[in-house]
């Protein structure tokens, strides 16, 4: 249900069978397995720690050693608590996930879980589907750091969307 990269290694998470994968990120060797004691809905990282997501509210950080939460926190942002984080990205400092059933990406501040912006993509959600009906919600998003881009698609989507973001000054004040 995620994959992350970090240094010589990528992490895989399942949905519900709370079981996860470390690979050498070279040969794509299965180094080990893990215990993942919740739903697996996302997965990245910081350079230190790996953070995932459950479909709740709450990030936690996981220690790449004993794979095991080190801390956590509550998502929130104006009107309290945001559920169902999804497909999660770290850019500049930042956990970006799509909330599962929505065409909304939610910036956040990984230390306090504090919402610091929304991007909305529902107009392409429904661009989408009006264009392919079997088409489902927004599930996937990747950062290329290379060109600045993000890479947008969804469940059944027949299109891989690349999106270049710029904030608002109203982005910027949240």
């Amino acid at each position: 249900e995620g994959i992350a990269f970090m240094g010589d290694k990528l992490y895989q998470l399942t949905w519900q069978n709370r079981v996860g994968f470390v690979y050498d990120a070279r040969t794509f060797k299965k180094l080990r397995e893990f215990r993942n004691h919740r739903e697996g809905w996302g997965i990245t990282h910081d350079n230190h720690h790996l953070i995932l997501s459950d479909g709740s509210s709450r990030l936690y950080k996981l220690d790449t050693a004993t794979m095991t939460a080190v801390d956590s926190v509550v998502v929130k942002d104006s009107a309290g608590e945001v559920d169902k984080l999804n497909e999660l990205e770290f850019v500049d400092g930042y956990v970006y996930a799509n909330r599962w059933g929505t065409g909304l990406i939610y910036k956040i501040d990984p230390a306090t879980g504090t919402v610091k912006g929304i991007l909305d993509l529902t107009p392409l959600s429904e661009q989408v589907r009006q264009k392919s009906p079997e088409s489902d919600v927004l599930n996937g998003i990747a950062y290329e750091p290379g060109s600045q881009t993000w890479l947008v698609t969804g469940k059944l989507w027949p299109a891989l969307f690349v999106l270049r973001v710029t904030p608002t000054a109203d982005v910027a004040k949240k």
